[in-house]
């Protein structure tokens, strides 16, 4: 049967509503309407989920005639950053306002993970202009809160720190689940087989909190100070840690995300705790429970070191990673689709970043990361080309007739 024909100009202008909408994280709720009633006027099953307050799932389904396989695409609403941030100012890639230039879309979260949500819908309206008739139930599951970002402690609390698949953890969970799933996470059409996970933790070092005037000769104690020995000797074990972590040929990785100590406002005190923030990325052949047991043996190796510190430690995200046999059909599926639209075979790809497979997969949704991105970011901001966008909308289409079978 020969593959629905996408349209253009309809998959553009779904795109550029969808970036023109701002929805960072924890601020959902606008796009979910948006979506909402494109499903509706689809004719689709629409399922709303409120994750929390302004921050619905929203699944649309266009049911098959029974006897084939589900198939699930899956992505998230909410953009990495609201365009507002101080170093984002003025640079239109990066705004939440789509526009057209030079054959591509832009603005902010074209990449990820808006441009897959605008293929996803053109997907569904494709195969109904045909008139194809699937077998199997398609759903598309647009999510609230994947960014990877965390709540912490008291200044960090609220919806808007609340990601790491907050919103497909809720979905799954309350009855939004299918045989497999792609997520079109941005993977320049490489198929992602495997991802890794993270654990994120504090170590702080302490110190005695007193006012500057009574420090002379007690700067070793400040906790900043003892800081750097702990900086120093984590430094010394991130060779190690990659090593051990080393999964499909790429090697395990660690971010010093942040170092938080004292007050700008009042200089003129010693902070009594000064706080590292560590990123420790796992692969999904290592059990999260043994990860936590190994990170905090390297914290109790630093006390035993630096007794004097005062060192502590607290794990505050667990996220696992995700993999998916070669084998599966999904990847064989999407392999012999993607070979037909662009003429040959896609990359496979490992990568270190996380995406919500890590939630779907415990339910038992195989689910494979697929989709079109310009490469990293420019200074100019995100963007797609467009006519990646129609030809990766080609390929779920395909994709989907594959997997769930077209009825005759």
């Amino acid at each position: 049967m020969t593959a629905p024909t996408v349209n253009r100009e309809r998959l553009v202008a779904t795109a550029v509503d969808l970036v023109s909408i701002s929805s960072p994280t924890g601020f959902e709720q606008p796009v979910g309407e948006y979506v909402r009633e494109v499903f509706r006027s689809l004719g689709l099953q629409v399922l709303w989920q409120e994750v929390e307050e302004g921050r619905p799932n929203v699944v649309g389904t266009l049911e098959g005639t029974g006897g084939g396989k589900s198939l699930m695409f899956n992505g998230h609403m909410d953009t990495s950053y609201s365009g507002r941030e101080p170093w984002l100012l003025g640079i239109a890639g990066f705004q939440p306002q789509g526009f057209v230039e030079d054959d591509h879309v832009w603005g902010l979260g074209i990449s990820n993970m808006k441009g897959a949500l605008a293929c996803y819908i053109e997907t569904v309206r494709a195969l109904q202009d045909a008139g194809v008739r699937l077998r199997g139930d398609v759903l598309v599951a647009c999510v609230s809160g994947e960014i990877e970002k965390a709540q912490w402690g008291e200044e960090y609390a609220g919806r808007e720190w609340r990601g790491y698949s907050a919103g497909s953890r809720f979905l799954a969970s309350h009855g939004g689940i299918a045989d497999m799933c792609i997520l079109g996470e941005p993977t320049s059409n490489a198929i992602v087989t495997g991802h890794y996970g993270a654990v994120w933790l504090r170590i702080s070092t302490h110190g005695p909190f007193m006012h500057t005037a009574y420090t002379a000769g007690r700067l070793e104690e400040n906790s900043i100070v003892r800081m750097h020995d702990v900086i120093a000797a984590v430094r010394e074990w991130i060779p190690e840690w990659q090593e051990r972590t080393t999964y499909a040929g790429e090697q395990g990785i660690v971010n010093l995300g942040c170092v938080n100590g004292g007050f700008p406002w009042r200089a003129s005190r010693t902070p009594e705790r000064t706080d590292l923030f560590v990123d420790a990325r796992v692969p999904p052949t290592l059990p999260m429970t043994d990860a936590v047991a190994e990170l905090k043996a390297m914290a109790r190796g630093l006390r035993d070191r630096f007794p004097e510190h005062g060192i502590e430690v607290e794990v505050y995200v667990t996220a696992p990673g995700s993999e998916i046999a070669e084998e599966h059909p999904l990847v064989q599926s999407l392999d012999r689709c993607h070979t037909e639209v662009f003429g040959s075979p896609p990359p496979r790809a490992t990568v270190r970043w996380f995406s919500d497979a890590s939630s779907l997969t415990r339910y038992g949704i195989q689910s494979v990361n697929y989709g079109m991105s310009s490469g990293a970011h420019g200074a100019e901001g995100e963007n797609l080309a467009i006519d990646g966008l129609v030809q990766t909308t080609e390929v779920y289409v395909r994709t989907a007739m594959d997997l769930c079978g077209v009825a005759s």
